[in-house]
């Protein structure tokens, strides 16, 4: 007679398996997607761009990212260490330079009458820019607003941008706009 094997006791199996997957969902880490906060555009009737004025030039601040992830900045050759400092000094414009985004006097709440910058922020790169480049780019020219948000906020308010209500941080936007303009990606072999 063949001796009998003796059976695995299945009633703990569903216990085991319950607590590996509670384990692995515990100590698994989930990577988040990161991506930019943009606020886009209203949509404009075509029509209606032939209104629009012309940006003067000297409100247009230049910077080229090329294939290799060298930066140029209003046509000089910039480490992006000294970007962000670059586009604070563009923007605020503390001693209304000729060479410097022209200001104009507008009525704020919080401010009253005060100068407001004009200044764009006009970012175009190559096809071949890496995306480590690009969102380091991104990253100093946002940063730069936010400082200069940050300034301006614990100046008149002596509290963090942050720390402001929505009505205040409205005024501060529209002191210092964020006005970053993206052209399209440039090809490799032309265009």
């Amino acid at each position: 007679m063949a001796k009998k094997i003796p059976e695995i006791p299945s009633a703990s199996l569903a216990d085991i398996a319950f607590m590996l997957l509670i384990f692995f969902l515990v100590t698994t880490t989930m990577d988040v997607d990161s991506g930019l906060e943009r606020l886009l555009p209203q949509w404009v009737d075509p029509d209606e761009l032939d209104d629009t004025p012309p940006i003067r030039e000297r409100n247009i601040f230049t910077v080229l990212v090329d294939m290799n992830d060298r930066l140029m900045v209003e046509g000089k050759i910039m480490d992006i260490e000294y970007l962000r400092d670059e586009v604070k000094e563009f923007m605020a414009n503390p001693y209304n330079d000729e060479n410097l985004a022209e200001k104009e006097l507008e009525d704020i709440p919080f401010f009253g009458e005060i100068e407001v910058t004009k200044g764009i922020i006009s970012l175009r790169n190559h096809e071949g820019t890496t995306y480590g480049k690009y969102i380091a780019v991104q990253n100093e020219l946002v940063g730069a607003i936010n400082d200069l948000r940050e300034e301006l906020s614990k100046s008149k308010f002596g509290k963090s941008y942050d720390n402001l209500d929505r009505d205040q941080q409205s005024a501060v936007k529209k002191i210092i706009p964020s006005k970053i303009s993206e052209a399209e990606p440039k090809r490799a072999g032309g265009n």
